[in-house]
């Protein structure tokens, strides 16, 4: 964006990128040829705008996990809009449920007006340095633009170059009402935050937004010139109780414009092509490749694991607003975060800093009469802080104060065991273990033995569907729970009384009740009709409860799945998503394909639908966990580790006669790269971090052998047919190949099946 020169330095600091409408100098050419896998497969996922976009499910994204911004037409044909938001500015009325009083609040929003009406646009956003750059088109001239969110600052920058009819082009704020935009149970006295107070700081102005609970938020901004040549930052800063938020955001204004402006650009391109180059998937649909790459680009925008866990919006607040304004548990965030593990990216899980964090929080989501100091529950929506707000729990089992909630926090936590299970590391086992102990503790104060020997659960409502005794959503988590209890107390060699209960707990828990349709919602309750949510179906995905490749629970897995998705007309994206994974775990490759190929094609079901720019709708409320699933499921295609056995190319589609992936992360801490040729796995590299037990199934055919990173022999014996089992130690790699095969372990771009559009709005 920048070269050479400070800001100091006057109009040469604008000059490179940030001075012309043109494409980065490292993009490769069109025949691949760049030098850099990594760096030429994110460009070739650039999202492009050759029409302005209107909105929130439009428009481009920016943001560093805290500060979010997106760009799209204004209020008059000559007017721009740069939507501001932030993931930390919430309110502090917790008198009120989370939704309400611990409610995200809108910021506001910048305008540029110009002398001319728009009439063309040409942007793109570099999803490998997290830039949108581009040129805008009036009836007066034209005015070429580069804009980032500063990835260690949180400081928007944006360098214009105006064209002769279109100096004067004019930045303004406007602040949004500091009020919840959700109505739902919205008390009657609720009154918004006070009206805010327009200030400067030297040259900086502000704009101070105070709440009435204390402390507050501030937008700040600043505009330098340099001839024809212009440069805003902008930012947004929270400070709460204390009211820090004014001093904080004009001091981070001037620091990014008195600094050295090519370091600071600098860092915030190291950082995100470092993070690229974690790990990398390549397919021959290239439209799916593309989708793939942006949802990278999605997570490491959305969320930090220093940050709040990711809302229904992400750090991109609709102006229109809507409903979601806090913090979704029972369903977006489970389901938003394992591709964060799977993708090798550790750096982005916020779950489970929260909840070692924020933990004893959680004994506010307990019924009163429940809270021993033992036992935890997570009502949903909570703050990012896990508070649900007002008298707001988890509800009584048996009770008609009872609610869907129950399972929010075993689930939740179930995200916590992925990140031991892809790390391998102690210390976060440590951490769950006292949290999962507590949140099975909730259940054991209703679970009741029967007269058929074993213990039942009373009635809780399976998540927005139906009430239910033994309710299959929630004995599912109770039954990982307390294996896990059990399996961990041994692992950390934790002398614990509580494992002779969870023991019992295993062994005497009733049976998933079933129809000839498979398993049921719970006990006389049948799926009577299309149902969104797959909460029946945990078992099978994603707690791998009862697997394929057992014969008896084959049958079982498929009749429950068909019956669920023979009515699909209430289905959403993420059910999709989920159907798809489930159906890579029980071998059945091309109808994975076509399920995720539905829901990436924006495909409306149930007035739900993908939008141009990866983002998700439903109905008028927007999203964007639906797309973050369906990436782990492309993930789930090419890498799985089951009971125990690492899966290469386990789920791709005969059509897909080609795939390559390089550092994938599975249970087990297995580090993976892996190259598909002719249909068939043409090499696989593991590397183990932790010297965890490995069993390969590998896909290759014909002879093979195995050698260690400097090429010397490793042994190996055969274990079941296509499997083996490899004694890797810590840090040890295990590479197969076909026998006198040397094939290229580099990671490559498969080649394309046929032509595929960008996405965004490309013309």
């Amino acid at each position: 964006m920048l070269r050479t020169a400070s800001v100091a330095a006057g109009a040469a600091a604008l000059g490179g990128l940030w001075a012309r409408a043109a494409p980065p100098v490292f993009a490769a050419t069109a025949d691949g040829a760049g030098g850099d896998i990594h760096r030429d497969v994110a460009t070739d996922a650039n999202l492009r705008w050759g029409r302005l976009p209107k909105g929130w499910q439009e428009a481009p994204f920016l943001a560093n996990g805290y500060l979010g911004v997106q760009v799209y037409g204004g209020a008059t044909p000559q007017t721009l809009k740069l939507m501001l938001s932030h993931t930390q500015v919430q309110d502090q009325r917790d008198q009120w449920e989370a939704a309400i009083g611990l409610s995200r609040l809108p910021v506001g929003y910048l305008t540029l007006t110009f002398a001319g009406a728009v009439t063309a646009v040409d942007w793109t956003l570099d999803i490998y340095n997290a830039e949108l750059s581009g040129t805008v088109t009036t009836t007066r001239g034209s005015v070429t633009f580069s804009a980032l969110v500063h990835n260690d600052l949180g400081v928007l920058l944006v360098s214009l170059v105006p064209s002769a009819g279109e100096g004067d082009a004019a930045w303004a704020f406007q602040p949004l009402v500091s009020a919840t935009t959700r109505t739902i149970r919205k008390p009657a006295d609720y009154v918004a935050n006070p009206e805010p107070t327009i200030g400067t700081s030297g040259d900086v102005q502000y704009a101070e937004q105070p709440l009435l609970a204390g402390g507050g938020y501030t937008t700040a901004w600043r505009e330098r010139r340099f001839g024809t040549r212009r440069l805003l930052a902008a930012t947004i800063a929270y400070g709460f109780p204390e009211p820090t938020h004014t001093r904080d955001a004009t001091r981070r204004v001037q620091e990014a414009l008195s600094g050295n402006l090519d370091a600071l650009v600098a860092r915030h391109r190291s950082w995100w092509n470092s993070f690229y180059r974690k790990s990398f998937v390549s397919v021959p649909d290239k439209w799916i490749q593309r989708f793939y790459w942006i949802q990278l680009y999605k997570i490491a925008a959305s969320t930090r694991a220093d940050g709040p866990v990711v809302s229904e919006w992400g750090p991109w607040f609709p102006e229109v607003g809507n409903s979601w304004t806090a913090v979704w548990w029972n369903l977006n965030v489970q389901v938003t975060y394992p591709f964060v593990h799977s993708a090798n990216h550790a750096e982005l899980d916020a779950v489970t800093t929260t909840f070692r964090r924020d933990q004893a929080n959680l004994e506010l989501s307990v019924p009163p009469e429940y809270r021993d100091g033992e036992t935890y529950a997570l009502s949903h929506p909570s703050d990012w802080r896990l508070r649900p707000g007002g008298t707001r729990t988890v509800g009584v089992p048996g009770t008609p104060s009872k609610t869907d909630q129950t399972g929010n926090l075993l689930w939740g936590l179930y995200n916590v065991w992925l990140a031991y299970r892809h790390s391998m590391d102690e210390r976060v086992l440590r951490d769950l273990y006292p949290a999962l102990a507590k949140a099975l503790n909730f259940y054991r104060h209703f679970l009741t033995p029967g007269a058929d020997g074993f213990l039942h659960l009373p009635l809780t409502r399976s998540p927005e569907y139906a009430d239910a005794a033994d309710c299959t959503y929630d004995l599912s988590l109770i039954r990982w729970a307390a294996g896990t209890l059990v399996d961990t107390a041994a692992r950390l060699r934790i002398d614990d009384p509580r494992v002779k209960a969870w023991q019992e707990i295993s062994a005497k828990l009733v049976p998933y009740h079933q129809g000839a349709d498979g398993v049921l919602i719970g006990d006389g309750v049948p799926l009577a009709d299309s149902h969104r949510h797959f909460s029946h179906l945990l078992w099978l995905y994603p707690l791998r409860e009862k697997l394929w490749e057992r014969p008896e629970d084959r049958d079982v897995m498929r009749r429950t799945f068909d019956h669920w998705t023979s009515m699909q007309s209430a289905w959403h994206g993420y059910s999709y998503a989920a159907a798809s994974s489930m159906l890579s775990v029980m071998d059945a490759p091309e109808e994975a394909l076509r399920f995720l190929q539905v829901f990436l094609d924006r495909t409306i079901v149930g007035d739900t639908q993908l939008t141009p720019n990866t983002m998700y709708r439903e109905g008028s409320n927007f999203a964007i966990e639906s797309p973050l699933a369906a990436a782990q499921s492309i993930v789930d295609m090419q890498l799985q580790a089951t009971n125990g056995v690492l899966k290469v190319f386990p789920s791709v589609s005969a059509s897909w006669a080609e795939a390559a992936f390089a550092g994938l992360r599975s249970e087990g801490a297995f580090v993976v790269d892996a190259s598909r040729r002719d249909g068939a796995t043409e090499w696989v590299r593991v590397r183990s971090e932790a010297g965890e037990p490995l069993v390969l199934e590998h896909g290759i055919r014909g002879d093979f052998e195995v050698r260690d990173g400097a090429g010397r022999p490793v042994p190996w014996r055969p274990v079941a047919p296509g499997r083996i089992t490899i004694p890797l130690s810590r840090g040890g790699t295990a590479v197969l190949t076909r026998r006198g095969a040397h094939p290229d372990l580099h990671p490559r771009d498969v080649i394309a099946l046929g032509t595929a559009p960008a996405w965004g709005l490309p013309g």
